[in-house]
């Protein structure tokens, strides 16, 4: 998607630092199962996710870029180290806050829409905020119904929208909060190329245009190349950064990862 590129590559588990960080994670470390079986999915990453910009997380199967981001997201908890959404550790909530605070700060995207099948696609873009009992920003929803093209479809229930559509009800579900950052995992794994730049270039346009912040775990060149800012991890770790990618440039460094 740009031309211009910059490579580093990071001989430690540090990142360079984000000016404004929107999600953090800081010396994060994750294992499943104990004794010989144990698998270090997380070995002491430390990373910053910026405001207002598109980060892909990318590595080969088994690399933990899944596992990151759920972590950060809340999904998932550390074995230590921290995780913060802007200043809070999740660390220090409880199960209620938590709940609480993806509701209201995070979005989330998957690669299998999550739509509920029995509603509207309006209704499943304002169940969030129904949820949690919050008004509705009509001028937002607007602008959001308006930038993912679905304005002829809101009365549709999701058996009656096409992949692509489904997808775009998903993004703007995960927008119409305002969330501080949407996470989005694998979100085009299920469309064909055509639908899935239609997302992707939404994904984006939210970025560039109304200042969302976003972190997708893809495994996608192309998909990344929508992206300001690619992270590479393997083995538990971020090994490289691509800033401004191509699809050439993020396939040249996951051949290098063995992926």
């Amino acid at each position: 998607m740009m031309d211009a590129m910059t490579s580093t590559t990071f001989p430690d588990r540090a990142i360079a630092p984000v000016e404004t960080a929107v999600a953090r994670a800081v010396n994060a470390v994750k294992h499943y199962g104990d004794g010989d079986t144990i698998v270090k999915a997380l070995d002491g990453v430390t990373v910053e996710f910026g405001r207002s910009r598109f980060t892909a997380i990318m590595g080969p199967s088994g690399s933990g870029k899944s596992t990151l981001m759920h972590c950060i997201a809340g999904l998932d908890t550390l074995t230590s180290g921290q995780a913060f959404i802007g200043d809070v550790d999740l660390g220090a909530l409880g199960d209620k806050d938590l709940t609480i605070l993806r509701r209201e700060q995070v979005g989330f995207v998957f690669q299998a829409f999550n739509l509920i099948p029995t509603i509207t696609a309006l209704e499943n873009i304002v169940l969030p905020l129904r949820l949690g009992g919050a008004a509705v920003d009509r001028d937002w929803l607007d602008t959001i119904v308006d930038t993912v093209g679905l304005r002829d479809r809101l009365d549709h229930r999701p058996s009656e929208l096409s992949g692509g559509q489904q997808q775009r009800v998903a993004v703007a579900r995960a927008l119409v909060s305002r969330p501080q950052i949407v996470f989005a995992d694998e979100p085009t794994g299920n469309l064909d190329s055509k639908s899935g730049t239609e997302v992707l270039s939404f994904m984006r346009r939210s970025v560039d245009d109304y200042g969302q912040s976003i972190a997708m775990v893809t495994h996608d060149p192309t998909a990344a190349s929508f992206a300001h800012r690619v992270l590479f991890l393997a083995d538990g770790r971020i090994v490289h950064q691509l800033d401004d990618p191509t699809s050439a440039s993020v396939l040249e460094v996951m051949r290098g990862l063995g992926d």
